[in-house]
């Protein structure tokens, strides 16, 4: 078929000077674009046939267009609606039924087709000529049968009453060129060793290298949204001047994943049904023994201004072993070994990001496992108020500016927030993480001395993620139900940052 349309062209060409694709789209009833495709076929071939690129603007109806065109203009149903003894305004605008009726109504005011009778009470709205023609409907008609040599001001009024539109159709003018033949020459591919040895080649046409030609792309590995941010996480992290904390122990014992945060051992997390423990090897052994000392005495007796819990603390509880279930046991490592350190204690700040593990139930925003990103500074006089500025400053690096903070409750912070990130897909509020002020019960029995204050917050990794990339469903970026193309079509960078 493509080969017959570009021998029809160059024979009708060959009949006469010059021929527009369009001319020729509506002589041989094919779309005009099969014609610019055989057009390009030709131009394959060598200079058969000269292009000149031409312009076509017409005018056509849209759809309320053609409805008025069809069934009048808004005007004259507004007029047909008037009765001989005059209506109210607002019942004429009621009766009509007609969205475009305020439209109408200003239009047959304008035109002098109706008036506002004042000596009325109430004011009625009445006609002020016995006949009317609708020229609107007259002239969409016109544009409707091929008519375009509309007065300008018409143009203008009626596209913006979206009654007309204007488009533009780019066609090509044809003439004969240099190599002008009535048949296509096939064109060689590949130079042979024959072609060479004969002299053939030089009879012979070849197709010319389509050197702007996309090559197949070249199978390579992509990076999954969540190493893409987490990268930015950590860039971000070693910008404001933070240390990145050991974070390869998945398993941990309770001691220091619940006991020296002081969280009780009664506590509803410690439950199977929240935390995912070990079965081999079930326990841990070796704790630093004064450390655990004085970690039993203020939760069974209290101290350092506190009452404790007032319970039978169990070296047997705090042995067990178990999934980390947040990036805040390894937090309580680095601070008690801040505290011992030769020297003494210095400001500090830490970070980490890695995985933890929680027996929670799937759904749209929930994982077992998933990513915990963790911030702890340590310094003399923080406050609530350097939390809340940091956390700010660090999702404006983030490209996130929508914060929200809300009060909580954590065994080991005092005071507590909760920090919820808008996310516009989902079209609510959702938390991100949790931050607080270490309690005086978890710092001083590790040996940081009485002024230090220590700021931290664990955020999730995904649901950012989720916010940045638009993504509504948790389980759409991690398990099995991932799409790979969402995966390999990702955008290498997002630009988006403040």
């Amino acid at each position: 078929m493509s080969t017959e349309l570009t021998e029809r062209i160059l024979q009708h060409l060959d009949n006469t000077d010059k021929v527009d694709t369009l001319d020729l789209a509506t002589l041989f009833a094919v779309d005009h674009q099969k014609i610019v495709g055989a057009l390009k076929s030709i131009q394959a071939h060598g200079e058969l046939v000269t292009a000149t690129t031409v312009t076509h603007k017409s005018l056509e109806l849209t759809e309320e267009g053609r409805h008025v065109a069809l069934s009048g203009s808004h005007e004259a149903a507004v007029y047909a609606n008037v009765p001989e003894g005059g209506i109210e305004q607002q019942v004429l605008l009621q009766v009509s039924g007609n969205p475009n009726a305020k439209v109408g109504f200003s239009k047959a005011m304008a035109n002098g087709w109706i008036l506002v009778d004042k000596s009325e009470k109430p004011p009625l709205v009445k006609r002020k000529v016995p006949t009317i023609v609708d020229t609107v409907m007259e002239l969409l008609n016109q544009v409707a049968q091929g008519k375009t040599d509309l007065p300008a001001n018409t143009v203008a009024d009626f596209k913006k009453r979206k009654l007309l539109q204007e488009t533009t159709i780019k066609s090509f003018v044809l003439s004969k060129g240099p190599e002008f033949a009535t048949t296509l020459t096939k064109l060689e591919t590949d130079l042979t060793v024959e072609m060479l040895a004969n002299g053939l080649w030089q009879q012979l046409k070849f197709k010319s290298y389509n050197f702007d030609a996309l090559g197949a792309p070249p199978t390579r590995g992509h990076l999954h949204p969540l190493l893409k941010v987490r990268t930015e996480f950590r860039q971000i992290f070693l910008e404001m001047g933070f240390s990145e904390m050991p974070t390869n122990n998945y398993v941990e014992s309770s001691f220091w994943n619940f006991d020296a945060l002081f969280q009780p051992q009664q506590h509803p997390a410690r439950d199977a049904h929240d935390t995912f423990f070990i079965n081999h090897p079930a326990k841990s052994h070796k704790f630093p023994q004064e450390y655990l000392e004085r970690v039993k005495s203020v939760h069974s007796k209290g101290g350092y201004g506190s009452m404790g819990y007032g319970y039978d603390w169990k070296i047997e509880e705090a042995q067990k072993n178990l999934l980390r279930t947040h990036t805040t046991a390894v937090s309580a490592r680095m601070l008690f070994k801040l505290a011992n350190q030769e020297g003494g204690f210095k400001p500090a700040k830490y970070f980490s990001i890695d995985k933890v593990f929680r027996n929670e139930t799937l759904d749209a925003t929930h994982l077992a496992e998933f990513h915990q990103v963790e911030g702890v500074i340590a310094d003399v006089g923080l406050t609530l108020g350097d939390l809340i500025g940091t956390l700010y400053e660090f999702f404006r690096k983030l490209g996130i500016t929508q914060l929200e903070f809300k009060p909580a409750y954590n065994p080991y912070t005092e005071p507590s927030m909760e920090i919820f990130c808008y996310h516009p897909g989902l079209a609510k509020w959702i938390e991100v993480g949790n931050s607080g002020v270490f309690r005086p019960e978890m710092l001083l029995p590790m040996g940081l001395p009485e002024n230090v204050n220590v700021i931290a917050w664990g955020l999730s990794l995904e649901r950012p993620t989720m916010i940045k990339y638009g993504i509504n469903n948790i389980r759409d970026l991690v398990g099995p139900k991932v799409d790979l193309k969402m995966v390999e079509d990702g955008p290498i960078c997002r630009l988006d940052h403040a």
